[in-house]
């Protein structure tokens, strides 16, 4: 599935990198964070926001005044395992919330350095597993999350399979970072069109993440998990980014599997262009397309 764009789209997306590109984010950690925290959007007033802990985890719930009762998105944050927040990505959750009609619950999962894998794994299978235990159905779950929240979102998945869970009805990686090893074509080829990564940074974020572990293994770089008996999968990702070799080999590999999956790529968007809706045209209509594929695959 491919999109155009119009001039006026094009506009946007140029204004943007711009403005990426003039307010780097700063190097110290605890700045790094607060920088990843100022990009997010306020939820609008009709989603209502709880704290809650579910499996000895923080978490959010986002319910827009249009959720049904049943179906949830579990929402995993971006970051690189070290950045991103709840409050980061409430408002992106939550507009997918509402482009779905379900409610949301965003995982405050454990980050590096203070927290290494699987730390990030086993927060998400604790959350998942508390739901399964409060009466929520398998099939009425759907893992949603963007770069590293998408790697998590197979990740888990993989770890929930091979503990016998029943899985989710469906899953959504946008921009996934998968591959912590770099490998990718895109890695190359994007690298002079890509504002917001580079694997420079990455690589200091897989450092901090997996310490001395291997980060060939399949759950540190889901690239490689075996995704037999997956659910529905929705794949975004711009053409400007790095990691765009990662969604194309995940889409290869779950064709493989014989799993029902799309791969969207959007010509000139960047990295998580999503998480710039308010001032994106094309965030706003990928929005409205993961609406439209949870309503079609959990329902």
């Amino acid at each position: 599935m491919t999109n155009s764009s119009t001039s006026d789209q094009k506009s946007e997306i140029e204004a943007l990198v711009e403005m990426i590109k003039a307010n780097p984010f700063p190097e110290p950690l605890p700045d790094a964070r607060a920088a990843m925290d100022s990009l997010g959007t306020p939820v609008t007033d009709d989603v209502k926001m709880e704290a809650i802990e579910l499996g000895g985890v923080s978490c959010q719930i986002l319910l827009p005044a249009t959720a049904d009762d049943e179906r949830v998105i579990v929402y995993l944050h971006g970051g690189g395992y070290v950045l991103g927040s709840l409050q980061s990505h409430a408002g992106l959750a939550s507009e997918i919330g509402k482009a779905a009609a379900c409610r949301v619950l965003q995982v405050d999962y454990r980050l590096a350095p203070e927290h290494q894998f699987p730390a990030p794994i086993e927060d998400t299978c604790s959350v998942y597993n508390a739901l399964l235990a409060g009466g929520t159905q398998a099939e009425k779950i759907i893992f949603a999350g963007d770069s590293a929240g998408g790697g998590l979102v197979i990740a888990s998945i993989a770890a929930l399979k091979e503990s016998g869970s029943a899985l989710p009805g469906a899953a959504i990686c946008l921009s996934p970072w998968l591959d912590l090893e770099f490998t990718g074509e895109s890695v190359e080829s994007c690298k002079e069109v890509d504002p917001i990564i580079d694997t420079e940074v990455l690589s200091k974020m897989v450092s901090a993440y997996m310490a001395e572990q291997d980060p060939a293994q399949d759950k540190a770089s889901p690239l490689h998990v075996d995704l037999q008996g997956f659910p529905p999968l929705l794949i975004q990702v711009g053409e400007c980014e790095i990691l765009l070799s990662d969604s194309e080999r995940l889409a290869e590999n779950a064709k493989e599997a014989k799993l029902d999956v799309v791969l969207d790529k959007w010509p000139e968007m960047i990295h998580v262009w999503q998480l710039f809706y308010p001032h994106l045209s094309e965030g706003r209509s990928a929005i409205a397309k993961i609406g439209d594929f949870i309503r079609e695959k959990v329902n």
